[in-house]
């Protein structure tokens, strides 16, 4: 199971000045250093390091299912999260919302969960067991925030 940084295409356009999922550019801010989760390092952005604030809709297609929500980057380019196991914005607050989706990028009722973090793993791999679960998505349990998708395998 891993863990995905947002889109790195995405990412790079966002960076460069282009529109976000509302047509908007980002907004421009520095962090505090409070629960900033970055969606490329996957790392909290530190105190006093530049921002950005955008919309995000992590899929393919719209649907009534393709939630829109606020997502934070580091200004400056970072190494996009391609380690093992929890990811640090996965490690600063006490629970998440898990939610598992189908192939066809419907959440299959039923699965959302507010998550203790000690028991992300575990609930993952839970979901995983499911033939019909093609990938989770995490958010934050406090303000809905998309904050990364697992996958099965490493993603392509």
């Amino acid at each position: 199971m891993k863990y995905q940084p947002y889109d790195q295409t995405f990412v790079d356009h966002i960076r460069a000045g282009g529109a976000d999922a509302n047509g908007q550019t980002a907004e421009r801010a520095v962090s505090d250093g409070v629960a900033k989760p970055c969606r490329s390092c996957l790392c909290n952005i530190a105190e006093g390091k530049g921002m950005l604030i955008f919309a995000a809709r992590p899929f393919t297609a719209l649907h009534p299912y393709a939630e829109c929500g606020p997502v934070f980057l580091c200004e400056e380019d970072c190494d996009a999260w391609q380690h093992d196991g929890l990811p640090p914005i996965l490690t600063t607050s006490p629970d998440y919302l898990m939610k598992a989706y189908s192939i066809d990028e419907r959440i299959i009722y039923g699965t959302g969960a507010i998550t203790p973090t000690a028991e992300i793993t575990s609930y993952a791999n839970t979901l995983f067991a499911r033939d019909d679960v093609a990938y989770i998505d995490v958010r934050s349990a406090r303000n809905n925030c998309f904050l990364t998708r697992t996958c099965r395998d490493a993603p392509s």
